[in-house]
């Protein structure tokens, strides 16, 4: 393949697209750069195997520290497990991708996107979902693309394409908008409670340089003479769904339209229906085509008969406008919330409960020191105190499955319900703690991401976290046959697996927070969307209502097991004063407070401790440490050493003086240890601090209320 460079410019901000050159082994590959941040991008495709009957895609995103000029750390000295961004990453690059891939492709197909180099400005994410694109076209993988991403910041009145990470940082908007040529694909945002038409707007200006970006491919293309591969699906032998078709209609319409049933009854109906089809393929000739389809393996009931189910259930959808559960297209399932549900001694906690699908989460206040180091050298953000954490049991949908550590999903759904509340988290000089959130799914069927939310938030309140406002969520789905659209509120499981979109809108009453779209179409238009962001807005609403039935407002206190916290600052330059040598100080002070103590580079000083009073004596301590002396301070002290001259005084912690001998008595004094012994106490006043910063104290010329006062002092 010839090499080609193409560039493709918005505000002055150009993307570079180079092919031809670099990874020539993989099946497609593309580097895409824009700053000094460029991304390698490979598509590879491999033969299918046996027995797979789904669409194999495996998306990875990698980072080498080396594109940041950093050399790792640790004993290996290379890099290890992927951070939690790139596995957001990875997801990200996915989303848009997947419906873009013919579904009945079996091939295993493997895009890795790895960063080579990244600059201070310019985030890589969306340049790696837009090369994704090319390796994918390149690589000769059918494909209903081209496909783009672009991220869209908020920056005062501007909308600004592919914003800077300083951009973003003080912005109020985070959206990244995938779109191919059908329409918008996928959507992802995080958003400081704005208006719904401020995220349209932003959703079309978004899509309209994905557009460009898509022209670019194409021209690009062009210019190599390669086609964008739109393969025809294999024949099938359509036989067997015909057969299902005209033996099982009936009892699935029948399924479907009995509004009593739960998600398991309705499932075990559906099962029944099932059964009975088998029972007749059974009774069939073992000469019989469809019998012989099925004991060879040619083709599997279980998918032919979710195949009829799902369209089905849709005609329902469009044609009745009714639900399986009967709802409206627009109505929301019952709702129950309760806080409080665990013993105090975790600071917060609620269970959110919608249909059959519930959620409790669960609030723990940590101190400043608790902060999630991201360990990332090549992200700005270099610490989080709010953490937010998800977890799906498979007991949740009455599965027994292995426990394992958190997959993609579970770190997915947990970035999801953190970013849709951090803009209402009180900020750290109001509220200096870090706060951890745990949402366990305990049932599921369908929007457990929007519950976590909805949990979480009424779990902060529950633990006195003073939240600006409370957030709700709910998921949006669609159907779409031909030009009949229909879109659904809070959508349940099976709506979402056999819909066509999972949209997930949380805010307050003020605004969005969070999005996040995924479809299984080629695209949507912008309108649609538009639509469904609109139709969710009362939904929330409804759902926040509901709700604040349970809690009306943070609570007014803290568990009485939380840790107390105190915050304030000194000046920077005491910092090693407080700390002492090798620790010292820092450590008696916490001994003897039974307290913990964190200091920051700017002198920000902030103590836990589970007694209030002993946290108020550790800033004392420390106030009184890092206090500036003036001649003529007076303090209680204790002689800790003699020496024929004079004596020593430590008058406050870590600070110490001497009294020389002409300062001990109004009287000539022969011997110091004639007036004075190690571990008296003395009440003495500052006389002078030196060129050499030596604090020379005195006992003579103390007023008797000046005396009274520094000892009341020194009993606090």
């Amino acid at each position: 393949m010839k090499e080609i460079e193409k560039s493709i410019s918005f505000d002055g901000r150009d993307i570079r697209l180079q092919v031809g050159f670099l990874a020539p082994q993989a099946g497609g590959a593309v580097l895409v750069q824009s700053g000094d941040t460029a991304v390698l991008v490979t598509a590879t495709r491999a033969a299918g195997r046996e027995g797979i009957d789904f669409l194999p895609l495996l998306v990875d995103y990698e980072e080498r520290l080396y594109a940041g000029g950093k050399i790792p750390g640790g004993f290996l000295r290379r890099e290890g497990r992927p951070p939690e961004k790139a596995t957001l990453t990875s997801r990200l690059i996915d989303r848009p991708l997947r419906p873009l891939l013919p579904q009945w492709l079996r091939d295993d197909i493997q895009i890795v996107a790895t960063t080579l180099s990244m600059d201070e400005e310019v985030p890589p994410d969306v340049l790696a979902v837009t090369g994704a694109s090319i390796a994918v076209i390149l690589a000769g993988i059918p494909f209903y693309g081209p496909m783009a991403g672009v991220r869209v910041g908020l920056v005062g009145d501007d909308f600004i394409i592919n914003p800077t990470f300083n951009e973003l940082r003080y912005g109020d908007l985070d959206l990244v908008v995938a779109g191919s040529p059908d329409g918008i694909v996928m959507v992802e945002a995080g958003a400081n409670q704005l208006p719904e038409r401020d995220i349209i707007e932003a959703i079309d200006f978004g899509y309209e340089a994905a557009c460009d970006t898509i022209t670019a491919q194409r021209e690009l293309m062009a210019e190599l003479g390669i086609d964008v591969v739109r393969e025809d699906p294999p024949e099938t032998d359509e036989s067997l769904e015909n057969f299902v078709r005209e033996t099982a209609t009936d009892g699935i319409k029948k399924v479907l339209s009995n509004f009593d049933f739960d998600k398991s009854g309705r499932d075990a109906a559906l099962d029944e229906v099932k059964a009975e089809v088998e029972t007749k393929i059974a009774e069939m000739s073992e000469d019989d085509p469809i019998r012989a389809a099925i004991d060879s393996g040619a083709q599997k009931l279980g998918t032919v008969f979710k195949g009829v189910t799902k369209k089905l259930m849709r005609a329902q959808i469009v044609d009745d406008k009714v639900r399986v559960d009967g709802r409206k297209l627009d109505e929301v399932r019952p709702i129950i919330s309760k806080v409080g549900i665990l013993p105090p001694r975790v600071h917060g906690s609620a269970v959110f409960t919608r249909g059959l699908t519930q959620v409790m989460s669960a609030v723990t206040l940590g101190t400043p020191g608790d902060a999630q180091d991201l360990a990332d050298d090549l992200h700005p953000q270099d610490e989080k105190r709010y953490l937010h954490h998800y977890n799906f049991p498979s007991f949740s949908v009455g599965e027994v499955k292995p426990m394992r550590s958190p997959g993609r999903r579970e770190i997915g759904h947990g970035a999801l319900a953190e970013r849709s509340l951090i803009p209402v988290v009180p900020k750290k000089d109001r509220f200096p703690y870090v706060i951890r959130v745990v949402s366990e799914v305990l049932s599921s069927n369908g929007s457990t991401s929007m519950g976590s939310v909805c949990g979480s938030t009424l779990a902060l309140m529950d633990a006195g976290v003073p939240i600006d406002k409370p957030v709700s969520g709910a998921a949006m789905g669609l159907i779409k046959e031909g030009d009949e659209i229909r879109i659904l509120t809070d959508i349940q499981g099976i709506e979402d697996f056999l819909g066509d979109m999972d949209f997930k809108v949380a805010g307050t009453d003020t605004g969005i927070t969070a999005l996040q779209m995924d479809m299984k179409i080629t695209g949507l238009p912008v309108q649609v969307v538009a639509d469904a962001i609109a139709q969710a807005k009362p939904a929330r609403l409804h759902i926040l209502s509901k709700m604040l039935e349970a809690i009306e407002a943070p609570r007014s206190e803290l568990s009485r097991f939380a840790p107390r916290l105190l915050s304030f600052k000194i000046d920077p330059e005491f910092i090693g004063t407080v700390i002492g040598p090798g620790g010292k100080t820092i450590k008696g002070i916490t001994e003897e407070t039974n307290s913990k103590i964190d200091i920051e580079d700017d002198g920000t000083v902030t103590i836990c401790a589970l007694d209030s009073e002993k946290a108020k004596k550790a800033q004392r301590i420390i106030e009184s440490m890092t206090k500036k002396l003036n001649a003529g301070d007076v303090y209680v002290g204790r002689i800790t050493r003699i020496i024929p001259i004079g004596a020593f005084v430590e008058f406050l912690p870590g600070k110490e003086g001497m009294i020389h001998i002409s300062q001990i008595a109004d009287y000539r004094v022969g011997k110091v240890e004639d007036e004075l012994a190690v571990g008296d106490e003395v009440v003495v006043k500052v006389r002078e601090i030196d060129n050499k910063n030596r604090i020379n104290l005195t006992r003579l010329g103390i007023h008797p209320e000046e005396a009274a006062k520094a000892k009341a002092e020194a009993l606090l």
